[in-house]
C-alpha cells in the first residue's frame, strides 16, 4: 500500500513538473528602456498577446536595457539560445549584414515612417537574399520597425538651403553625415545623450533626429528653438528575430499564433511612433518652437540627393561593403515601399485595428505557418 502511494505521489510530482515545464517562460531580449516604444509595445503588450493567445502555453520573459545581452551582441546571443527571440538593429554589426544596411542606407530616401516599416517586413520575410543573411547569421526574421521620418531639430532655425552653411548638425552617420556634407553643413558624431547639452551649449547648432526626440528621451524641447519639417528618411530594424531551432520546435499552430500577434504589435508601434510625433510636434508648438516648412531651394536640394543616393548606392555598396551588385535587392525595396504607401492611402493611422488589418491582410496572413521560417 505504501509503495503504491509513493507512485501515485511521484505520478504526481511528474505531472506537475511536466505543467510547469510546459509553462516555462523563454527568455526574450530587448536592449532599449521598458517605456521605449520599441519596448513596451513591441514586447512588453506582445509577450502579454501571446500568453493570452496560448492561454499560457506559451510565455516571454522580457529583458530589457540589454541587461541580457547587450546591443552589439544581440544576434550572437540569439543564435547561442541565451535568448530565443530579440529585437536587432543591424546597423550595430555591419559585416555580418551588408544586405540589411544597404536597405538602411536607401531609407534615407523615405519620407513615411509606416510604408518603410511594411516594406521592409515584407522584403526581410520574402526576399532569398535577405532571407539567406539572417540563415546565415543565425536568425528567423519575424517582423520589422523604422523609425519616425527625420527632421532638423535646432537651436538656429533652418529655413533655406544658405542657412545650413556650416551650422554643426549631429548625424547618425551613413547616408545622414553625406546630406549635411552636401549641403555645406559639418557632420558631427555625438551620442544621443549628449544631443541636449549640444545644443544647449551651442556646440553643435541641430540634430538629425526624429520628433519624438522633443518630449521623449533626450526632451530636446527644452533647448531647441525650432524645427524643420524636411523628411530626411528613416531607420529601419528587425523586431523579432527568433532562435532557428527554437522556431523549428514550435507547433504551426503556435507559429501561427505568433505570426498573429507580432503583426498585430508591430502595426501598434507604428501607430504609437505615429501618434508620438503628432504630439510632439503638437507640444513643441505649445511651448513656443517653431515649426518650419522648409524653402523650395531646399526640398530640391533633397530631392536631388535623394536621386543621387539611388542612382549611386549600388557601386558604394559593392566597394564598401564587397559585396555582388545590390540593385535587384534596392529596386525590390522600392516597388515595396510604393505599393504599402498605396495600401495605406485613406487608412486611419492613429487606429491600431485599421493598420493592424493591412497589414495582416497583405502580408502576415498570406505566411504558411508549416514553412515559414524552416
Amino acid at each position: 500500500m505504501k509503495s503504491v502511494k509513493h507512485v501515485i505521489a511521484l505520478a504526481a510530482l511528474c505531472a506537475v513538473s511536466g505543467a510547469a515545464l510546459a509553462q516555462k517562460a523563454h527568455m526574450a531580449t530587448n536592449w532599449m528602456a521598458p517605456v521605449h516604444i520599441l519596448n513596451d509595445v513591441t514586447y512588453q503588450q506582445w509577450a502579454a498577446d501571446v500568453a493570452k493567445a496560448s492561454n499560457g502555453t506559451l510565455k516571454f520573459e522580457v529583458h530589457s536595457n540589454g541587461s541580457l545581452v547587450p546591443a552589439r551582441s544581440t544576434m550572437q546571443g540569439i543564435r547561442d539560445s541565451v535568448a530565443v527571440v530579440g529585437i536587432v538593429y543591424p546597423a550595430y554589426t555591419p559585416a555580418e549584414f551588408p544586405l540589411n544596411n544597404v536597405v538602411n542606407d536607401l531609407v534615407f530616401v523615405s519620407d513615411d515612417d509606416i510604408a518603410a516599416a511594411f516594406a521592409y517586413t515584407e522584403l526581410a520575410m520574402t526576399h532569398p537574399k535577405l532571407q539567406a543573411e539572417w540563415k546565415k547569421n543565425g536568425g528567423v526574421f519575424g517582423g520589422g520597425y523604422s523609425t519616425p521620418v527625420y527632421n532638423f531639430i535646432c537651436g538656429k532655425a533652418i529655413r533655406k538651403l544658405d542657412d545650413t552653411k556650416g551650422l554643426k548638425i549631429r548625424t547618425a552617420g551613413g547616408a545622414q553625415s553625406e546630406w549635411v556634407k552636401a549641403i555645406g553643413a559639418v557632420p558631427v558624431s555625438v551620442p544621443s545623450p549628449d544631443i541636449y547639452s549640444g545644443i544647449e551649449r551651442g556646440s553643435i547648432d541641430c540634430s538629425m533626429s526624429d520628433p519624438s526626440m522633443l518630449d521623449k528621451g533626450a526632451k530636446l524641447w527644452e533647448v531647441a528653438k525650432s524645427v524643420t519639417l524636411l523628411p530626411m528618411g528613416v531607420v529601419v530594424g528587425a523586431n523579432y528575430i527568433y532562435n532557428p531551432d527554437f522556431w523549428k520546435g514550435l507547433k504551426p499552430s503556435e507559429r501561427k499564433m505568433l505570426l498573429d500577434t507580432m503583426a498585430r504589435a508591430t502595426a501598434r508601434a507604428q501607430v504609437a511612433y505615429h501618434k508620438s510625433v503628432q504630439e510632439a510636434l503638437d507640444g513643441a508648438r505649445k511651448r513656443g518652437l517653431e515649426l518650419v516648412e522648409p524653402s523650395a531651394d531646399l526640398k530640391a536640394r533633397l530631392a536631388t540627393y535623394n536621386k543621387q543616393t539611388i542612382d549611386n548606392l549600388p557601386k558604394a555598396s559593392m566597394e564598401s561593403r564587397k559585396i555582388a551588385d545590390p540593385t535587384d535587392l534596392i529596386k525590390a525595396y522600392l516597388e515595396l515601399e510604393t505599393k504599402w504607401k498605396g495600401l495605406l492611402k485613406g487608412v486611419d493611422r492613429n487606429s491600431d485595428d485599421a493598420v493592424y488589418k493591412v497589414l495582416h491582410d497583405n502580408l502576415y496572413s498570406k505566411l504558411d505557418p508549416a514553412k515559414f521560417g524552416l
